[in-house]
Formats: structure tokens, sequence, C-alpha cells
């Protein structure tokens, strides 16, 4: 697997977008041509939609000002993984199992990716942090 979450066996196949704070409705619009086209039907844009723009959200105002955006169709499923150059975060244990409490005003991005999610994995480390995100498409 490259630093950037994409493997390199799915390179060739995977559309790849650099982004920051700035470009995340570009972001959005461009993840959502791309599931259509890698087969997600238009009623879970939605949801695939919201569980995108928490974590590209966070790439930016948490992990590092610019992020990489990798997206390819994995058998059955989409795969989007989403890298920032932020080595600060520590992990302790698999994020996004813990429901915030219940009045938070943040924190609850990758809960609510991993609820609308099939699998989320969060790597982190001196190349930075990766999430990767799977939708099945059938």
């Amino acid at each position: 697997m490259k630093d950037d979450g994409v493997p390199a066996h799915v390179t060739r196949a995977a559309r790849e977008r650099a982004f920051s704070l700035a470009d995340l409705p570009d972001v959005r619009e461009f993840a959502a041509a791309e599931a259509l086209r890698r087969g997600m039907r238009e009623g879970a844009i939605g949801d695939f939609l919201v569980a995108l723009n928490e974590v590209a959200t966070n790439a930016v105002t948490h992990g590092s000002t610019k992020a990489r955006l990798g997206i390819w169709r994995d058998g059955a499923a989409l795969v989007v993984a989403v890298h920032d150059d932020g080595t600060q975060w520590r992990l302790e244990g698999e994020p996004g199992h813990t429901p915030p409490p219940e009045n938070a005003t943040s924190g609850m991005g990758l809960w609510v990716t991993r609820m609308l999610s099939n699998d989320l994995h969060v790597t982190t480390g001196p190349g930075g942090t990766t999430v990767t995100m799977r939708f099945l498409l059938e």
C-alpha cells in the first residue's frame, strides 16, 4: 500500500484529487460523480457524501492544510481513502465506535461515518493519517 491509502494494485483504476478546506465543495462534487460512475445508486449518494464530508473536513482542519482523496471500486464496494500529512493524532482504540455525548457539538464525525459506511479503518503514523471507508454498491 502506498502512503496515501490507495493500494498499489489499484492505482491505475483509482481517481485521486488533492484538496484544501476551500476545495471541499468541489471534492464532494467530484466524489459524487465518481461514485455514480462506479455503480453507486443515486439514493445512496446523500449518506455517502455526509460520510465523505466528515472525513475530508477532519483531514484539512485537524490533520494538515492539504489532503488527498482516492476513490476506486473493489468488487462490489466503492472504497474511498482520505489522507493528510498530520502526525499529531494518537489513536486510542478504533475511532468512531463510541457515540458522542448527548449534547455534543463536535467530535461526532468518525462515529457518523462509521454508521453510514460499511467499513471504516484509520491508520496514522509518521507519514500522516489515512481514513479508508468502504460502501457496498449492491
